[in-house]
This record gives C-alpha cells, structure tokens and sequence, in this order.
C-alpha cells in the first residue's frame, strides 16, 4: 500500500507507536547507563578507599585486573586503564554527590581479600547487589538540578572520561555533560568538540547553533563569529534623539548602517559581503522583506539581520524563521550551508533569550547594539573614532 493510500489514523498510529518505541529505547539505555555508573562508581570508592591509604602494595591494580580476567572469561571493561579511571570517576565526583545508602559505604560485592599485596582473592562480583545510582546517588543540594542529575546519567561512562580528561573546571564539565546529553553526541563527536575547546570559545550571545547547525564545525565557527553587543558608533545621534528613545525608528539604524556599510561590516567581522537591505522575499503570494542580507565566506552561508527599534520579543524569532525557511528553498545554492538569522535589537534578557531561542529549529541569534550616545560622555570624549583609529592602526 503506498503512503497516500494509508488513513491519516493509521499515520497517526504509526508515529505514535515510533515514539514509544524511541522512548523505551532512550529509557533502557539510561538504566544501562545508571546501573554501569553504580557499578564503576562505586568499585573506583572501593579501589580509592585502599590504594591512596597504602593498604594494597604496588602492582594491586595490575593483579586485580589479571584475576578478574581469569576469573569471568570474556569480562571486558576492567583492564588496568579502565579500573584507574573508575578510581578516577569516583575520586573527581565524590565531593559532589552524596550517597542515601549503607549498601554503598560497605564493602562491595567485589570481596577482596588479601594477606599481602600481592594476593587477592576475587570470590564475587554481582552488579546485582549493588545499589542504583539513579535512587541510591544524589546530587548534593545547591550543585546540581534535576535536568542535570538526567543528563549525568544519560551519557555512558565512555564520555565521562573523556570530559574528566579534557577538562578541569566543575563548570565547564558540567557543560559538556549537558550538551553531549541533550545532542546525543558519540563518543568521536564528544572528542571533537573538547579538542576544539567550544566551552572557552562560546560566544555570550545567546543561539542555537550547536542545535540546528548540521555540521559541528560550522556551529563552532558561527559561535565564536558573532558578539552579544555591537556599538553602531556611526548612527545620526540627532535623528535618534528627534524621536522617543523607546520608539526609534528601525529605518534610521538600517539607512545609517547602508550608508556606512564598510564600517558596519569591519565591526561585524571578516568575511563577510553585502547583499542589499529590504531584500525581497515572495512566497505563494506573500511578501516578505529582509531588513539586510550578507553572505559569509568563511560559514559559506547567507546572513539574515533583522534590526528591532526596542526590547527583545519572541515573536521576533518567529518573523526571523519563515525568512530563512524562504531563503533556504528558494536562494540558498546547493553548495551553501542553512541560511543563519540575527535579531539586533537594542536590548535584550540573555537567560529568556536562551531559554526561548531553543525551541526554534532554523540556526538564530540575538545580539543588542547602542550608538555612541550609550556611552558616558567622559569616555566618549577621549574614544578616536573609527577613521583614527584605522589611520592609528595602518601607522602601526
């Protein structure tokens, strides 16, 4: 039967019955995830609690590791490398999670007893016995969140590693815990963007790229190109006081920046050419126009902005959304990444922004300006403009 021919209920159905499968699917791989992190979790305490007390010998983790292998016949997960990191993953979160359980602080059902450092007998190991971090481990009050708390145990012990690794700041771990949670990134992926440092390379205006962008690479590039704030300092500082502050006219921004395009674009960054303003937009009959449209080399992608006279709404992202919908079909060349939109607006909440921004699934930021009427007469007095400064910088 092809698709045309199916009900609309039976579709319906279909989807239905798709999503409870990916739902189950997600569900029984955080509980593979939670029961591995119990486990890895709570034999790294119990290596910790011996080896830094110099109750074991030299060479206790090589001869753990050896038995074990000999013991469980195609154990895998417990060479000498991946024992250390499970001390290591215990030692980095201990002091950030408390646990609600005896079961934990006794000792595991890894009984390990020895007369010396060099024998120990494995009797046991039963991940049976053990408690579920996801009841049995909680974050401790005012470090972590719920949404968190899922995130740390969505993501395999694999990429815990690799963050514990790459990484020092409880921060920045936390960054990528969420991230690598709420994008599902591979193992590969999770390497890639560490190496390429995004925590230290975000830009503090709030987007979506990592989200919508398709490929990593380019959402770090667009990330690290855009500012939150841009001094227009070559705006008609008369026009805009002949209007209500609150009620400026998008029109005066957009003419000021036409007619001062070159500065505009060297403020803007490299890379980047101008298309036109007011760019034309028609689609099944309706019009739209673009406020201006550039196109970047280096994202080899249009730039749509959109310029706002006030505060930040989020019906802008909206409008901002069906425009780069239309460029995508209709002006993007087959060679080009997805069309990026930019609110500039002259104020703007970043936490709401973020929150908001998330939803919407074309790749958008949000960045605020001011003229040079925004800063304080002592310093604008002293600031060159931007004429004196190119002159002072082209003498260097």
């Amino acid at each position: 039967m092809e698709t045309k021919d199916i009900p609309n209920s039976l579709i319906r159905a279909v989807e239905d019955i798709k999503n409870a499968i990916l739902q189950s699917q997600n569900k029984a791989a955080r509980n593979v995830n939670a029961n591995q992190l119990t486990l890895y979790f709570s034999i790294g305490r119990y290596i910790s609690n011996h080896s830094r007390m110099e109750q074991w010998g030299s060479g206790a983790i090589d001869t753990i590791s050896d038995r074990l292998q000999k013991e469980l016949p195609g154990l895998k997960g417990f060479g000498v490398s991946s024992i250390r990191n499970m001390r290591q993953f215990y030692e980095e979160w201990r002091d950030y999670i408390y646990t609600d359980s005896a079961t934990i602080q006794q000792p595991l059902a890894v009984e390990l007893q020895s007369t010396d450092s060099q024998n120990i007998t494995i009797q046991q190991l039963s991940a049976a016995e053990l408690p579920v971090l996801a009841s049995k481990l909680n974050f401790k009050e005012g470090t972590f969140d719920v949404t968190l708390a899922y995130n740390f145990l969505s993501i395999s012990f694999t990429h815990h590693i690799e963050i514990l690794f790459k990484t020092k700041a409880l921060e920045e771990r936390i960054f990528y815990i969420q991230k690598a949670s709420e994008y599902k990134w591979n193992k590969y992926t999770l390497r890639d963007i560490l190496k390429q440092d995004l925590y230290h390379h975000q830009s503090a205006m709030p987007n979506n790229f990592i989200k919508t962008l398709p490929k990593h690479s380019q959402a770090l590039k667009a990330i690290e190109m855009f500012k939150d704030e841009y001094l227009l300092d070559f705006i008609n500082v008369e026009e805009l006081n002949a209007r209500d502050r609150s009620d400026t006219d998008e029109k005066v921004v957009e003419q000021a920046i036409i007619h001062n395009v070159k500065n505009f674009i060297m403020m803007f960054g490299k890379d980047f050419t101008f298309v036109g303003n007011q760019y034309h937009l028609e689609k099944f009959g309706e019009n739209e126009f673009i406020d201006l449209l550039f196109y970047n080399r280096e994202l080899a992608c249009l730039v749509a902005v959109e310029l706002k006279k006030g505060k930040f709404k989020p019906a802008y992202l909206g409008q901002l959304q069906s425009y780069l919908q239309i460029l995508d079909v209709d002006v993007r060349k087959k060679n080009e990444n997805p069309s990026i939109g930019i609110i500039l607006c002259r104020e703007a909440n970043n936490a709401y922004v973020e929150f908001v921004i998330q939803k919407y699934d074309a790749p958008m930021g949000v960045a605020t300006y001011k003229t040079q009427e925004d800063i304080p007469k002592k310093f604008r007095k002293v600031l060159p403009d931007i004429e004196q400064l190119r002159n002072l910088l082209t003498e260097e």
